[in-house]
């Protein structure tokens, strides 16, 4: 088995550095998936409530110690209030078949609603019940974040992002290593792009001797990034999560991050949400 490295999280969770992400999995491919993630030593899993995929992801979960898996999982904009951060923890608690969980997180910050604030002042609630033991955000720019701590005194502990060397968010990465949030990404490959078959991508595998996924996936956990790679195929998932055996030089991973840019636009948490 896979052992995965752990970053400590800013109130004192240890949080694998790599995990599964299971969007769009329907239940029945999520419990699949993540079943044989836990057997291959994947130790965190990332679901959300807009999966809607929970009751799938619990399934599986339910084959592993509680106490050694990481469960994440993201609430919705009906939510964004003090006691709606509670009933959408309670509801993807119940889907999910467990007490409480390891990292609950606002899933967009929905600025025209305007509400992020009160659903954050909710997660530092559950927090304190013991409920969650750990609360971050997903898809926050750092104007947001800098709300949320002007606001409450209370940084997010994670901030999970689309992230990945052609949408490299090198501002968001240093407004987060300052303020002490761990950046967690999805869509860590690209998807959508043709990140895998760049010629830089290719020749550094190349030379490394590695398959594409493995070097995009080596420069996140470099730059202290939490990739959350999304894989139903199990060759696939072994190989996303063996990435901590070998180091892409500075060279490798300033040319990676060259990249960025060369994609279309990242998703705009300003006008995008749920």
């Amino acid at each position: 088995m896979n052992q995965v490295p752990t970053v400590t999280l800013s109130h004192g969770t240890a949080m694998p550095r790599i995990g599964l992400g299971t969007s769009p999995m329907n239940d029945a491919d999520a419990e699949r998936a993540v079943g044989t993630a836990l057997e291959l030593g994947y130790r965190l899993i990332d679901t959300a409530e807009n999966y809607r995929n929970e009751t799938g992801v619990g399934r599986a979960l339910k084959n592993a110690p509680r106490d050694e898996v990481f469960v994440t999982s993201k609430f919705n904009k009906r939510w964004h209030s003090v006691d709606g951060a509670r009933q959408a923890f309670e509801a993807s608690a119940e889907k999910l078949g467990v007490e409480y969980l390891d990292l609950l997180l606002i899933h967009w910050p929905n600025p025209q609603q305007d509400r992020y604030v009160e659903a954050w002042q909710g997660l530092i609630t559950l927090r304190e019940a013991g409920l969650v033991r750990a609360i971050g955000t997903s898809n926050f720019k750092p104007a947001h974040l800098q709300r949320l701590i002007d606001e409450t005194g209370v940084a997010p502990e994670v901030n999970q992002v689309q992230l990945s060397p052609v949408w490299a968010k090198a501002a968001e990465r240093e407004f987060h290593a300052a303020h002490g949030i761990v950046t967690e990404a999805w869509s860590p490959l690209g998807k959508g792009t043709d990140l895998l078959s760049h010629p830089t991508v290719r020749q550094i595998a190349k030379a490394h001797e590695r398959p594409a996924g493995q070097v995009v996936l080596r420069w996140e956990t470099q730059q202290d990034v939490v990739p959350i790679p999304k894989s139903a195929d199990r060759g696939r998932l072994a190989e996303n999560l063996a990435v901590f055996d070998f180091d892409l030089t500075d060279g490798e991973l300033s040319a990676l991050a060259g990249l960025d840019g060369t994609a279309r636009s990242a998703a705009d948490s300003d006008h995008t949400g749920h």
